[in-house]
C-alpha cells in the first residue's frame, strides 16, 4: 500500500527544562533527566503513517520482526457481534510504509475485549510468528483466559488456539512476549487463579482487595516449535490487577517489568530475570513508596541492549502524576537514581519505549484542554538525558477511548501508532518521526 506522504506541524517541540523535583510544571514546562541542560534539537519532521486498518478498528499492536519488518495487528469488531484478529506486516525489503495484504489471525464470538488488555503478536528468528487474544471462559463475566496461536507459513494459517494456563478460573491477561530461543516462546501474564479459588463464584478482577485476601500475581512460561507448553513458573505471588508488562533480553536472560502489590498496598515496578533455567526474586526498579489501594492500569516498559536495561513507569508518589526512568548496567540488577520525564496533573501515562539507533524513545499521553488528548514523543539519549520533547499529535478520544499507544524504532525513525475517534467511532493513525 503506497503512503500518501503529508506533513504533519507538530503543535510544539521544544527541549525539557531541568528537573525539579518539588515542581509541578504544566504542559509546555515538562522535566528532563536530571543530568545538565537539554539539548536544542532541530525541527523533527512528523509525518502520517497510513495504516491498512479500516474505520472501527482499535486495540493496535506494533512489533518489529527480526529482519526488520514492522507488524502491525488490530480488532475489528464483526456484524454479528463477535470480533476478529487482523494483522499486516511491511513488506520485506520495501520502504516501511508499504503494507502487504492483511490478514486473518482469528475470529470469534466469546471473546473477552477490552482497551488495555490487548492481543499481541510476535515473530521468532526461526520465521514463525505467534499471537494471542482473550476469550471468555465463564461462568463469571470476568473469567477469561489467554488463546496462544502459532503461523510457520507467514500468516497464512495459524494452528488450533489453546489456552496457556489449561483449566484454572479467573482472569487470565496482560501478556508479554519474547524469543526464549530461536524457535521457542516466551509468554508471561498476570494470573487471577489463587484469588478465583479464594472466592468462588465472584467475579475476581475488580482491581482492589481491601478483604486482603489473595492477590494477582505473575506466572511465566515457554512454548516450543509445536505450540506446546513446555515449562511454566510462578514469579510474583502478588502484583498489581490490570497494569501491562513488558520485557525485553540481556545478555544474561530476559527481564520482566510489572507492577508489584505489598500488603500495604505499595505498587511500585518491579522486575525478575530469567536466566534459562532459574527466576530471579522480585525486585523494585525503584522503590518509589507510591500507595494506591487500586489498580491505576499504566504499567512499566523496558527496553534491553547487551547488559544495559532501560525502564520506564508511571507514578503518582509525590501526588502528581509523573513519568520516571531509570538504567541498569548489570542486566537489572541494579538501577540508578530515576530521572522524570513528565510531570504535572496533564500527564495520563500509558508509556510506550523503544530504541532507535543510540537513541531512546518514549511515547505517552497527557490531557489537552479543553477536551481531548495529546500524543507526545521525547527523544533521549542512553543516559535518558538531553530530552527533546515532542508533540506528535492531538488525539479527540478521551478517557480509555484513546487506548496504549504503540512506538517501534527503525532506522532513523519512530514510528506510532494509536487510536483515536472519528464521528463515534475508533479509528487507528500512525505518524513517523524522523
Amino acid at each position: 500500500m503506497q503512503q500518501h506522504r503529508h506533513r504533519w506541524i507538530a503543535a510544539s517541540l521544544f527541549a525539557l527544562a531541568a528537573c525539579s523535583r518539588g515542581g509541578d510544571p504544566g504542559p509546555a514546562s515538562t522535566p528532563s533527566a536530571a543530568s545538565g541542560a537539554p539539548s536544542s534539537p532541530a525541527a523533527a519532521q512528523i509525518d502520517e503513517w497510513i495504516l491498512p486498518a479500516p474505520a472501527g478498528a482499535a486495540q493496535p499492536d506494533l512489533a518489529v520482526a527480526p529482519d526488520g519488518r514492522l507488524l502491525l495487528s488490530w480488532i475489528e469488531a464483526l456484524a454479528d457481534g463477535g470480533h476478529r484478529l487482523r494483522l499486516a506486516s511491511t513488506v520485506p525489503g520495501g520502504a516501511a510504509q508499504a503494507w502487504g495484504e492483511p490478514q486473518t489471525v482469528a475470529a470469534g464470538s466469546d471473546w473477552f475485549v477490552n482497551w488495555a488488555d490487548t492481543p499481541h503478536v510476535y515473530a521468532l528468528p526461526d520465521g514463525s510468528l505467534w499471537a494471542h487474544w482473550l476469550r471468555s471462559t465463564g461462568p463469571s463475566r470476568m473469567d477469561y483466559g489467554i488463546a496462544l496461536v502459532r503461523s510457520g507459513d507467514g500468516g497464512d494459517t495459524w494452528s488450533a488456539p489453546q489456552p496457556v494456563h489449561p483449566g484454572t478460573r479467573g482472569d487470565h491477561g496482560f501478556v508479554t512476549f519474547w524469543a526464549q530461543a530461536d524457535d521457542r516462546l516466551g509468554i508471561a501474564w498476570l494470573d487471577s487463579r489463587q484469588k478465583a479459588a479464594a472466592t468462588p463464584g465472584a467475579a475476581a478482577h475488580d482491581g482492589h482487595h481491601a478483604d486482603g485476601g489473595p492477590a494477582m500475581m505473575l506466572r511465566a512460561a515457554v512454548h516450543g516449535p509445536q505450540g506446546a507448553q513446555e515449562a511454566e513458573w510462578p514469579l510474583d505471588a502478588s502484583t498489581c490487577d490490570c497494569c501491562t508488562t513488558a520485557s525485553a533480553s540481556t545478555d544474561r536472560g530476559v527481564v520482566v517489568v510489572y507492577r508489584g502489590r505489598d500488603a500495604h498496598e505499595i505498587r511500585d515496578t518491579r522486575l525478575v530475570r530469567f536466566d534459562g533455567a532459574a527466576w530471579t526474586a522480585p525486585r523494585d526498579v525503584h522503590a518509589d513508596g507510591w500507595r494506591f489501594p487500586g489498580c491505576p492500569v499504566n504499567g512499566p516498559v523496558v527496553v534491553a541492549d547487551g547488559s544495559r536495561v532501560w525502564v520506564a513507569w508511571y507514578t503518582e508518589a509525590d501526588g502528581v502524576p509523573e513519568l520516571r526512568a531509570a538504567r541498569s548496567d548489570d542486566a537489572g540488577d541494579r538501577f540508578g537514581a530515576p530521572v522524570t520525564l513528565a510531570k504535572g496533573p496533564q500527564v495520563l501515562g500509558r508509556v510506550a519505549l523503544a530504541r532507535g539507533g543510540e537513541q531512546l524513545l518514549a511515547a505517552w499521553l497527557e490531557e489537552a484542554p479543553p477536551a481531548s488528548q495529546r500524543l507526545v514523543l521525547g527523544r533521549y539519549d542512553t543516559d535518558w538525558a538531553h530530552g527533546e520533547r515532542i508533540e506528535v499529535a492531538g488525539v479527540s478520544a478521551r478517557g480509555r477511548a484513546s487506548g496504549l499507544p504503540r512506538l517501534q524504532g527503525s532506522g532513523d525513525a519512530a514510528w506510532l501508532v494509536w487510536t483515536d475517534v472519528h464521528d463515534g467511532a475508533p479509528v487507528l493513525r500512525g505518524a513517523t518521526v524522523r
